[in-house]
């Protein structure tokens, strides 16, 4: 490979103004094609085979339309009405209040009015004595007169809900102005005293993932790659590779609507990977070329040799990247399986852009590409082999004690860990808002009135069709009985039949949030007892709603973790294998990423979820699809800084260096290039924090933190120590593997001679 890729960096070098007007024209055509063809992003949440399914299949069946109120697509909002200080909704005042915002909703346009909407503050006795429809906790479980839309034994007449469907097809089509009309309508009821706030997904602010951190981090690493160049003009060059593959990737995902529907996140997570990984290859090569420029014969030939090695470790570090994104395609939830593709597209072109675009523009700059040097940094080049680096010194120090180092990596790493066995996963809640929003507003008020767990209520559908008619009361009975005899159940309402007589449904509330494990809990010990229940009555019944589907999920993803790292870090491995001719590196690459996802986690448990140090005002459970984007994400990056620091070592070694020396000069040679990559990754990730969305803060903190973990410990002290302890057998493979290997040649043996200065021979004194 090292050869191929000598010949085209030669070429690309010398026929510059040939290679860069292919790729301005390259993307004209992407641009002109996507703009012509492409068509509005979806998103969809869907995920197959979840046990909730069986609750919606019954709901069909004897509810015909009631499953929508549990679609995902679906434009719902139900507004929370609290009393005044000291009265009751009930007062004739309070009660013309609310009468008069049901009139204005019903005259609202952009409610579906396909059913009007009634006043939700009624008495028992007004309704007949029956159990209200299955919209919501609007219950009362007795006759006694009271207000049978609340259910606080204290204050029993102080809140109430009102549920609302709207006309709008899909929460993706809700615009600023539907939500602004849907809340401004209880205007005339808030004057009037009243507290009304609106939940659902009317309510939610649609905000897709802004600019600002990809600014940031454009920002960051130019300054960066001052410092590690030396000068200016180096530094821009970078940048330009990383908009031109950035803008190729999604221009090419946006075409690609034009065939099938493609979540809005995708070009978040493309946008978020090319931008630091084209940064990151062609801060590997520039740097690479630089060495070059002071040891080949000519800037065409460096330009060559830079591509051949570093040109090398940037393909297969590309290609970790690519199987670490698209295998979250084995989780099975359809916008993860985008995002990876869209991240692993990124990850491609980043490639692209460094292996074609880079040595063209090397070519147009040439020996101009380093002036004007800074005064005070370029003297501190890790390329010259003449003045000692700051990496050097820390390599000597770990050459030195080993046995030290990797004990304080290890130990730091441990305990850091310690909290990730308490992680609790959930999906974004409404307790997890911001607290002047509504939406929040909504949720505490609600709590309030019918307890936390009414935030979360599980929707049982019941088959009845196996149960002989004279015997379905008592199974209906009996299900009531089984469900309200769980510590955790506060109560259960119904159950509601159905017009044909073999259906039901009840309203089990919790007494715990939605996003509590012992709700949780409660789902799965509620299911269990279905086979009792069917062999002693023949009834069938599933359990549905928020909470119940969030639950699924997130044992989905949970489920999905073993087998998504086994599957990725079993192809790393295997491609590893081959870039570095050995089993142990590889190995102890990987093992070492374990060690930083177990402190990511543990971090990010105790300052997310346990609220320790104060950091954050509101702890709640992490995000359940963080973990598994965590470990992709990280992953790849993880073996990028494995790639670009070790293969540098491998090419010393194989080059005839002692394995000390090998880690030594290779560390020297790459720290700064690995240390600049962490930080504007870390900048990049760090930028989220700013959100006021508290899973863009987690997100971006776990992120951050996953990548200083893993480059800072384990890449440059960790993985050093263990190959200085290891000595030769760090590059030891079977002599039967290695016929089998193909030679990729990463370090550029194939290319002969590179007539080194005569520091490159000396050998380096780690006393």
């Amino acid at each position: 490979m090292s050869v191929y890729l000598y010949r085209w960096g030669k070429f690309a070098f010398r026929r510059k103004w040939f290679v860069l007007p292919v790729w301005l024209l390259l993307l004209v055509i992407l641009g002109s094609v996507s703009q012509a063809i492409s068509k509005p992003m979806e998103d969809d949440f869907t995920m197959p085979n979840l046990p909730s399914e069986r609750a919606t299949e019954i709901l069909d069946k004897h509810f015909p339309g009631a499953s929508d109120a549990f679609n995902f697509d679906a434009v719902t909002g139900t507004y929370v009405i609290g009393a005044p200080a000291g009265t009751k909704l009930t007062d004739p005042k309070n009660q013309a209040s609310v009468d008069a915002l049901v009139a204005k909703l019903n005259n609202l346009g952009i409610v579906d009015h396909e059913k009007p909407l009634e006043s939700p503050i009624k008495t028992a006795d007004e309704q007949g004595c029956l159990i209200p429809d299955r919209s919501g906790p609007n219950f009362t479980s007795d006759c006694s007169g009271a207000p049978v839309n609340v259910l606080n034994k204290e204050t029993p007449d102080s809140v109430a809900i009102l549920p609302v469907k709207f006309s709008i097809e899909k929460w993706q089509d809700i615009t600023e102005e539907d939500r602004t009309q849907a809340y401004d309508v209880a205007d005339e009821a808030r004057a009037a005293g009243l507290e009304v706030e609106l939940s659902g997904s009317i309510a939610q602010e649609n905000e897709g993932p802004g600019g600002s951190a990809e600014l940031i981090g454009m920002g960051v690493a130019l300054i960066v790659m001052i410092v590690a160049f030396g000068a200016i003009v180096a530094a821009f060059v970078p940048i330009v590779t990383a908009v031109v593959g950035l803008s190729a990737a999604t221009m090419l995902i946006m075409a690609g609507t034009a065939i099938t529907s493609i979540p809005t996140f995708t070009t978040f997570l493309a946008s978020m990977i090319g931008i630091a990984l084209s940064i990151d290859y062609a801060l590997f090569i520039v740097s690479r070329y630089k060495h070059e420029l002071s040891v080949s014969s000519s800037p065409e030939e460096a330009a060559g040799r830079a591509l051949g090695t570093a040109g090398s470790a940037v393909v297969f570090a590309g290609l970790t990247v690519i199987i670490a994104l698209t295998g979250l395609s084995v989780v099975g939830v359809s916008f993860l399986t985008w995002m990876g593709l869209g991240g692993a597209l990124a990850a491609a072109f980043a490639v692209l852009v460094a292996l074609t675009l880079m040595p063209a523009l090397l070519g147009a700059f040439g020996r101009f590409l380093f002036k004007p040097k800074i005064p005070g940094i370029a003297k501190y080049d890790p390329e010259d082999d003449t003045h000692v680096t700051n990496g050097m010194r820390v390599a000597k120090v770990i050459g030195r004690y080993p046995a030290i180092t990797l004990a304080a990596g290890v130990i730091v790493l441990g305990l850091l860990a310690i909290p990730a066995v308490n992680l609790n996963l959930g999906l974004p809640g409404e307790d997890s808002l911001p607290t002047t929003s509504t939406v929040r507003k909504a949720y505490e008020l609600r709590t309030d009135g019918f307890g936390e767990g009414s935030n979360g209520t599980l929707s049982v559908a019941v088959d009845l069709a196996s149960v002989a008619p004279d015997r379905r009361d008592a199974a209906l009975d009996a299900l009531k009985t089984e469900l309200q005899s769980y510590s955790d159940m506060d109560y259960v309402v119904g159950p509601t039949k159905s017009d044909d007589g073999a259906g039901a449904t009840f309203e089990a509330v919790p007494k715990s949030g939605p996003n509590n494990q012992e709700t949780k809990e409660l789902v799965k010990e509620a299911r269990q007892a279905e086979d009792k229940l069917k062999s002693e009555y023949g009834i069938e019944y599933g359990i549905t709603g928020t909470t119940a589907i969030y639950a699924d999920v997130d044992n989905v993803l949970l489920r999905s973790i073993v087998p998504y790292m086994a599957i990725v870090a079993g192809a790393a491995f295997i491609l590893l294998i081959l870039v570095f001719r050995s089993i142990l590196v590889p190995l102890i690459g990987a093992l070492g990423f374990l060690l930083s996802m177990g402190a990511t986690f543990g971090a990010t448990v105790l300052i997310f979820q346990e609220g320790t140090f104060g950091l954050i005002s509101d702890p709640h459970p992490i995000v359940s699809f963080l973990p598994i984007m965590l470990i992709g994400l990280v992953f790849g990056l993880a073996m990028d800084y494995q790639v670009f620091l070790v293969t540098r070592m491998r090419e010393e070694y194989v080059h005839g260096a002692t394995p000390l020396d090998a880690m030594v000069k290779g560390y020297h040679h790459g720290a700064r290039v690995v240390t600049s990559a962490a930080i504007i990754m870390i900048s990049v990730f760090s930028a989220f924090m700013l959100e006021s969305d508290p899973t863009a803060k987690t997100m971006g903190f776990a992120l951050a933190a996953g990548v200083f973990l893993d480059a800072f410990i384990v890449r440059m002290v960790i993985i050093p120590a263990l190959l200085a302890l290891l000595g030769e057998k760090a590059w030891w493979i079977p002599k039967w593997l290695d016929r089998i290997v193909p030679n990729i040649d990463v370090e550029g043996e194939k290319l002969g001679p590179r007539h080194p200065v005569k520091e490159d021979l000396e050998p380096v004194s780690v006393s």
